[in-house]
């Protein structure tokens, strides 16, 4: 169980190391691993605050201000997770797989939110349209990005 665990703590390491690099900035490097395990890991609740109580108790405060900076850079991110998935399902094979998916809502408050066709329930109703982007090979997906 151990040996399992510290395997585990080295894949997940290595796996990490580009998409940190990409953040550059080292109290970011430091937080994402912390916020990817909370993110993980058990618990239901993965919102700031139940994560921090599970992961790191005594820096909520720290954690929460990892999450909240308006100082994030989308764009090294998404360009890291595009070589990834290229780097594990790429190739001649593979495919592009663009989809949406509707996100039905009562209210007209969220962002995004209108009257359009949502396929899940057959109709024209209030809901919120995502489209996203999944590079494929086989059974293995890998989902590259998400917009609203």
């Amino acid at each position: 169980m151990i040996e399992a665990a510290a395997e585990w703590e080295s894949t997940f390491a290595e796996w990490l190391k580009p998409f940190l690099g990409a953040l550059g900035h080292k109290v970011r490097q430091r937080w994402a691993p912390v916020y990817v395990r909370g993110l993980l890991g058990p618990g239901e609740r993965k919102s700031v605050q139940p994560m921090a109580a599970r992961i790191a108790p005594a820096d909520c405060d720290q954690l929460h201000h990892f999450i909240s900076s308006p100082a994030w850079q989308t764009a090294p991110l998404e360009m890291v997770l595009a070589r990834e998935a290229d780097r594990l399902v790429g190739g001649p094979e593979a495919m592009l797989i663009i989809d949406d998916t509707a996100l039905p809502k009562k209210g007209e408050h969220s962002v995004g939110v209108a009257q359009q066709y949502a396929g899940v329930l057959g109709k024209t109703a209030n809901c919120q349209a995502l489209v996203s982007l999944t590079l494929a090979r086989g059974e293995v997906p890998v989902p590259v990005a998400l917009r609203l």
